[in-house]
Formats: structure tokens, sequence, C-alpha cells
């Protein structure tokens, strides 16, 4: 009897688990928008964002995450803080019900919100036909593009060669022009 429920258990910890990462977006870039506007085209920019981060970050360790090139440059941990909160720059810009977390988070929190952040901003901007409808008092919607967008795209890239440097690469099976892994 003891031993069926540690079999139980032990199957319904893994189906949890599996499950948790299932939850997070851009393991694969979604299938892109049927027709192209302004808001798919800046939609598919930023899922292709999500997939890039998912995997320059992925198996990441505290080792990793220490990382420090030298004595100027920021760690990947640090890199991380700053993707997230490029993150709530983006949605912030596009979206007056997002409230960032401003509570301290673990490397997995940070990344888990960072990648919704990303997936909440596409569909948004998916559905969206008039990009200046996210102008504001203080920037048009350009800046978005080629701001906070583009530096996160910079920063990804920044985490790959990071976690190589640390003795930990990026997933070689990754096709970042697909957006898929390769068999």
């Amino acid at each position: 009897m003891k031993r069926i429920f540690l079999v139980t258990g032990l199957f319904a910890s893994i189906l949890v688990m599996a499950q948790k990462n299932i939850e997070l977006p851009y393991y694969e870039i979604p299938k892109p928008a049927e027709v192209y506007t302004a808001g798919t085209s800046v939609s598919r920019m930023i899922d292709g964002l999500g997939f890039r981060f998912y995997w320059a970050t992925e198996g990441l360790v505290a080792k990793d995450l220490a990382y420090r090139p030298s004595e100027m440059g920021r760690t990947s941990g640090e890199t991380l803080q700053h993707i997230y909160e490029l993150s709530n720059f983006i949605l912030s810009s596009i979206s007056k019900e997002f409230k960032a977390d401003e509570s301290s988070m673990t490397f997995k929190e940070k990344r888990r919100q960072t990648l919704l952040n990303f997936k909440k901003a596409s569909d948004i901007l998916r559905d969206t036909k008039d990009l200046s409808e996210f102008n504001n008092e203080r920037f048009p919607f350009w800046n978005i593009i080629n701001g906070p967008i583009a530096d996160a795209l910079w920063h990804c890239g920044q985490i790959v060669m990071l976690r190589r440097a640390s003795g930990n690469p990026f997933n070689a099976k990754v096709s970042v022009f697909t957006g898929k892994l390769r068999d």
C-alpha cells in the first residue's frame, strides 16, 4: 500500500513539474498571424524575442547567473533583471491594467514573469490596428521598437555569450530561424 502511494505521489510530482514547464510560453514560437499589419509585425518581433529569451535562459544555474566577464560587466543575473525591467516597460506602455511586480523574485519567477510579459504584449499588439494609440506625451510608439524591444534582443545575445563563457552553452538544437528545436 505504501508503495502505491509512493509511486502515485512520484508520478503526480512529475506531472506537476511537467505541467509547470508547459505553462511557460515560447518553448516554440507561436504560429504567425495570417495577415501582415503593423500590430502583427511588432507582435511577431516580440514572439521572436520571447523565443530567444526562453532558450537563452533555459537551464541557467547559479554559476551562470553569477558569472561576470569583467569588473565593469554585468552578470547574467543582472542582465536578466534588466530584460525583466524592459518587459515591464514594454507592457506598461501598451496596457493600462499592467502593474509591475516590485517584490523580489527568484531567477525562475523572474524568468517566468518576463516570458508572460512578452506573451501578453504580443497578444495585445497582434490585435491592434493602429499602433499610434500607444503614443503618449513622453514618446511615440516608435521608441518602444527601437528602445526596449531592440535592447532586450541585444541583451538576450549577451546572456547567450555569458553562458558560453561560464561553461553552459546555448542549446545547439535551437533554430531561431524556424522558432523550433531541430530534431
